[in-house]
């Protein structure tokens, strides 16, 4: 398993399904920059003077209102028509959008801009539901239950100690995204390191596991996730368990079942 980078911050927010994106401010002064091109689409440079004039004599008369003071719009369509006028008197011809250079690079910004936030969205819905996956399907509980295991010292190669025939507590398949949790928050990392050292694999074929292993790792999984373990000798766990496999898998059912209710 390949080791992640520890995360050094918590998950970050991520807006609720269905989140209304913030509405963005009209830009007034593109608005009138638009609208000038799209008169001046085959005009010559004599009917774009005659525009110029026109559009410098409304500045003048709305000059003094006040409800335009801040407007952009009408400062912005003069120095277009004033940009078309000189753009004409060098090329000659009628006004075309598409052959006005200005126009085309800010048509490819907009473009790259819509691209690159399209991106960031896909990017933020992608780490939304992986914050979904890591907080869901009981994954923080077992997350916590794997550390208690470990802070007892029963994970890894120490069955033979309690005279086990074989490790204390199987893992399963969705320990190994426990450890996804865990590497998401900077205080874990250290935890996360050590029981990814563990291997974390389960059997690859249970129905071969010893009925007492199955049961003795039952009961002690089951005790770590109600927070029972502190004090209790695992010694117990592995007779009971080779005494009656099918007691002790009925006690860790029990346990698990009112912890369940508990929570």
């Amino acid at each position: 398993m390949s080791t992640p980078v520890p995360r050094s911050r918590r998950r970050p927010r991520v807006p609720a399904p269905g989140a209304a994106a913030p509405r963005q401010p009209v830009d007034r002064a593109k608005v009138g920059r638009s609208w000038v091109r799209r008169r001046a689409t085959g005009m010559t440079a004599t009917e774009v003077a005659a525009a110029l004039e026109d559009a410098r004599l409304q500045q003048h008369i709305d000059r003094d209102r006040e409800d335009l003071a801040d407007d952009e719009r009408g400062p912005a369509e003069a120095a277009e028509w004033e940009r078309i006028a000189q753009l004409l008197a060098t090329t000659g011809g009628t006004y075309d959008p598409k052959a006005d250079a200005v126009v085309q690079d800010e048509l490819a910004a907009e473009a790259a801009a819509a691209a690159e936030a399209e991106a960031e969205l896909w990017d933020l819905e992608m780490e939304q539901e992986r914050q979904e996956r890591l907080h869901s399907n009981g994954l923080p509980e077992r997350a916590h239950m794997l550390m208690a295991l470990e802070k007892a010292g029963l994970l890894g190669t120490t069955g033979a100690h309690y005279g086990a025939e074989g490790p204390l507590v199987l893992h399963e398949p969705e320990d190994c995204h426990a450890l996804d949790y865990l590497n998401e928050y900077g205080e874990f990392y250290d935890m996360f390191r050590i029981l990814e050292g563990h291997g974390m694999a389960p059997p690859r074929d249970p129905d071969a596991v010893p009925a007492s292993v199955r049961a003795h790792s039952a009961l002690l999984r089951a005790m770590a996730r109600a927070g029972t373990l502190e004090g209790f000798d695992a010694g117990h766990a592995v007779r009971l368990a080779q005494a009656d496999p099918d007691a002790v898998l009925a006690l860790a059912a029990w346990i698990e079942a009112r912890g369940g209710n508990t929570r």
